[in-house]
């Protein structure tokens, strides 16, 4: 399935149009983990265990996304947004939205 932040994709049509779909990741962190990571983990102002949380919600929220895509009767999704937000203290909404449509190749 091909996933886009674009209105449109090079050399295909799109017919059909199915609706607004959305794929939500909700990664809840682990406090000690979070401590540790603050300590040991920063290099350069970044830190790998919040990289690699980051990257599972996105991954997840895209893996919905296609899926709630497909069952809508789509084979694509254009104009993909992600949204990211902080919930509560320790846990990470990523929200990841677009429009499921149907493509040909012209």
């Amino acid at each position: 399935m091909i996933v886009t932040t674009t209105p449109s994709i090079e050399d295909h049509r799109i017919t059909a149009y199915h609706g607004v779909v959305v794929g939500e990741a909700i990664l809840g962190a682990n406090v000690f983990r979070d401590f540790f990571a603050g300590i040991r983990d920063i290099v350069g102002g970044r830190s790998a265990a919040y990289e690699k949380s980051l990257q599972e919600a996105r991954e997840t929220a895209l893996g919905e996304l296609e899926a709630r895509a497909g069952a809508a009767g789509g084979n694509a999704v254009v104009g993909v947004d992600l949204d990211y937000e902080v919930v509560g203290e320790s846990m990470l909404m990523v929200s990841a939205s677009g429009t499921s449509v149907t493509i040909e190749r012209v």
